[in-house]
């Protein structure tokens, strides 16, 4: 059975859809770069493993993250999945975990990448928003998308209500896509995401919920 870790850098609701789910897999840590992190608790509470690496504690981001990279490899993780992990990594750090190495975001990438997501999306006048669950590239929020969810944006929204309604979805298609990876139904390969003839439509399509 494969192995994952999950990183994250506060409460980590994505972190907890994705253990909730029982993927086909062990979690071999949660892991923070925040010792106050709330989601470690959730976590530690319910029999996961929890490990911190404190970023404040290292000089350089490559210290860190070569710290980083020891600790998840102490567990023989197979897959890391970003859950609100609110560190850019280096490149050295994501070439060392290429193909394994997956985030969620709260856009429909290519659009909105980076921070304030929603509020760009309303400022910019879109009718649609979204998530997008990609493999990590050394180029920021730029890697090879696995699946997407788009939700309407409303008259009157705020960037309140909109995060949301994405949110809602992200809980719904991280777990989708890690349970695709670990399955062996989902792979990056030659920077493409490759999805299985056995995988279903509903795994490797965009995600439009019923109810608008």
């Amino acid at each position: 059975m494969k192995r994952y870790v999950i990183l994250i850098s506060g409460r980590g609701s994505n972190m907890q859809s994705l253990l909730d789910t029982r993927l086909p897999g062990t979690c071999a840590a949660v892991i923070s770069n925040r010792p106050d992190a709330a989601g470690l608790a959730w976590a530690a509470a319910r029999g996961v493993p929890t490990a911190v690496v404190d970023h404040k504690t290292f000089a350089t981001r490559e210290a860190f993250d070569n710290e980083l990279a020891a600790e998840i490899e102490r567990r023989g993780a197979d897959l890391v999945l970003l859950a609100g992990f609110m560190r850019v990594l280096t490149e050295a750090f994501v070439r060392r975990f290429e193909g394994r190495l997956v985030n969620i975001h709260p856009s429909l990438l290519p659009a909105f990448p980076g921070l304030h997501t929603h509020e760009a999306a309303l400022q910019a006048g879109v009718r649609v928003h979204g998530c997008t669950v990609h493999f990590v590239t050394p180029s920021l929020d730029c890697g090879p998308i696995i699946v997407q969810a788009v939700v309407p944006v409303l008259t009157g929204d705020t960037a309140h209500t909109l995060a949301a309604r994405v949110l809602a979805q992200e809980h719904l298609v991280y777990p989708q896509a890690a349970r695709g990876i670990l399955a062996g139904r989902c792979r990056l390969e030659a920077g493409r995401v490759i999805w299985t003839s056995d995988a279903t439509s509903a795994e490797a399509v965009l995600r439009v919920p019923e109810d608008k």
